[in-house]
């Protein structure tokens, strides 16, 4: 198991797209979604995937992950097992200096949202901010995926 390590925030105007050097249509929902830890299940383009995260640190930076690709048909038939609230959006992977952000465009009940996301080595390691990117929401939980798919963003 791996800790992930990343930095969320919102994102201000839809510059980035210009930036971005792919995009893919993700579909996910949630086993369990419990803030112990979460069981998601994704398809994104076509592949699958399942990924368990445990439940981040006091700062919200840093929690373990496991992740698997799956038959992208296994990833289909799980996702009928889902709790109710799949999150569909378009992902977008913008490189920025030394990192990439992955700007996760929402649709659905979570239309109107849009949050970049960059992970990193070390809690401390520093990035550079593009003009694009807006208020920093690491580590409030109504922005994590899991989250969205109990309370999404059209209910706020």
């Amino acid at each position: 198991m791996s800790v992930e390590i990343e930095r969320k925030f919102l994102v201000n105007s839809d510059a980035f797209v210009k930036q971005a050097s792919e995009q893919t249509r993700i579909v996910q929902a949630y086993l369990n979604s419990d803030k112990q830890r979460t069981v998601r299940v994704r398809v994104r383009g076509e592949q699958g995937f399942l990924t368990i995260k445990g439940k981040s640190n006091q700062s919200g930076l840093s929690r373990y992950e496991w992740e698997k690709e799956i038959p992208l048909s296994e990833a289909e038939q799980l996702l009928a097992l889902c709790e109710p609230g799949a999150i569909d959006k378009v992902r977008y992977l913008v490189p920025v200096a030394q990192h990439v952000f992955e700007v996760d465009v929402f649709a659905g009940d979570n239309l109107g949202l849009i949050v970049a996301e960059v992970e990193l080595s070390s809690e401390q390691e520093s990035f550079a901010k593009p003009d694009w990117l807006g208020q920093e929401v690491t580590g409030q939980a109504k922005y994590y995926n899991s989250q969205l798919s109990l309370n999404p963003f059209k209910n706020w």
